[in-house]
């Protein structure tokens, strides 16, 4: 079976000739940092939808557009209740007689009312301006501008609060390997690629899943969009240590028919993702990347990153992507799945005789000892072999029980 095996690097090319020649890069459908490269047009009523869900809006938007939204909203909260307050103090005569009994005091100009309306949403109070009680219009809308106030500050708090605790920015501390492996595990071929957390505290219910992405364009310019789900071996993972996932290519499997040649011709994409809740929040967070088949590398195994000290388990992150060459058949697993029942379960037709079979004389009719088959295996170069009754019986030590244990008699 030597010749079934070679080293793979993840480099290296394989002359592939298709009949329509070289096939046009396509986009990824999940990119490698977990956003999806979607583009929504002409969505129905799309405006509306945002300002509906507005909290939702502000949260997604980007930071300097959140800090612009709200200074505005400060900003012009103050200019419209101090162009009211203007007008009030236009209606009573405050700017024109300064005997008179004014409905705020030192207000006689624009800039005066607009600083009264700051002071007044920010409860500065420097003890100049005040609400008098002759004008019952200005106490009204000297409450309403307080209610607003709070409204608006608790909108604020809200939103930088839940921007801040984004599941998004705890999603960048989970990560994954940058690229998947196959290799044996077990004897049998597995695909495999690395989880890992990036902070000390732990993660609570944590999933892993992975889909095969395969998008199909028709001549008539439709596009069809599969998934198939891969089965992950102990996908429920208490991700305290960096951890393989790794999906057995079994019957059933999309990649069980898949060589290695055929894997540098297809298109299709991985997608990888890991769903958990943080101890510290409570909150579910979902953190996904993407492998094409050119970032699927054949015959290369992720090394240790975990070593055992006195105290406690060092785990070292420069090892997270570091892989090492190791030996993988290169046909499918369904291929390297017969040939290995071939050599382990071998069938034998015997060539019948062309002469007329003799007589059984008393002896043969006797059972024949049995034989018991001893291999000698060296250590320092362990081959896989297998031995028949026949095929190198002159290797073979044989032991042969004695005629009295033979005897059917007895």
């Amino acid at each position: 079976m030597h010749n079934q095996y070679i080293s793979v690097s993840p480099i290296d090319d394989i002359a592939l000739k298709t009949e329509n020649g070289p096939q046009p890069k396509k986009h990824r459908y999940v990119r490698k940092e977990g956003s999806c490269n979607v583009a929504f047009r002409h969505v129905p009523e799309e405006c509306l939808l945002f300002v509906t869900d507005i909290f939702t809006t502000l949260v997604e938007i980007r930071w300097r557009v959140m800090f612009l939204i709200f200074a505005l909203s400060y900003i012009l909260s103050w200019l419209f209740f101090g162009i009211l307050y203007w007008v009030i103090a236009l209606a009573n005569g405050d700017t024109s007689n300064m005997t008179n009994e004014p409905c705020m005091y030192e207000v006689h100009s624009f800039t005066a009312a607009f600083l009264f309306s700051l002071e007044t949403q920010t409860t500065i109070g420097y003890g100049y301006r005040g609400m008098s009680e002759n004008c019952t219009i200005a106490i009204i809308v000297v409450t309403i501008q307080d209610v607003i106030s709070c409204f608006i500050d608790t909108f604020v708090i809200g939103i930088v609060v839940a921007k801040m605790a984004s599941a998004r920015k705890r999603a960048q501390t989970v990560g994954f390997s940058n690229h998947a492996v196959i290799n044996l595990r077990d004897g049998c071929l597995c695909l495999s690629f690395r989880i890992g957390d990036f902070r000390r505290n732990h993660l609570v219910e944590g999933t892993a899943c992975a889909q095969i992405v395969r998008s199909t364009v028709h001549a008539t310019g439709k596009m069809d969009v599969t998934f198939e789900d891969l089965v992950i071996q102990q996908k429920d993972i208490v991700l305290v240590t960096p951890t393989t996932v790794f999906h057995r290519i079994e019957p059933g499997s999309p990649l069980y028919k898949m060589s290695l040649v055929d894997l540098r011709k297809e298109d299709f994409e991985l997608v990888v993702s890991f769903t958990y809740t943080d101890d510290r929040s409570g909150m579910l967070h979902q953190t996904r990347t993407s492998y094409t088949p050119a970032e699927i590398y054949w015959g290369l195994m992720f090394q240790e990153m975990i070593r055992v000290s006195r105290k406690h388990y060092r785990v070292d992150y420069s090892l997270f992507n570091t892989t090492a060459k190791v030996l993988v058949p290169e046909v499918s697993a369904e291929d390297y799945e017969y040939k290995k029942q071939r050599l382990l379960c071998p069938r034998y037709s015997p060539q019948p005789s062309p002469g007329p079979s003799p007589q059984p004389n008393h002896h043969e009719k006797l059972l024949k000892p049995p034989t018991v088959t001893v291999e000698l295996v060296k250590d320092s170069f362990p081959e896989l072999t297998v031995s028949t009754y026949q095929e190198d019986y002159q290797y073979q030590d044989t032991l042969t029980l004695p005629n009295a244990l033979a005897n059917p008699e007895m």
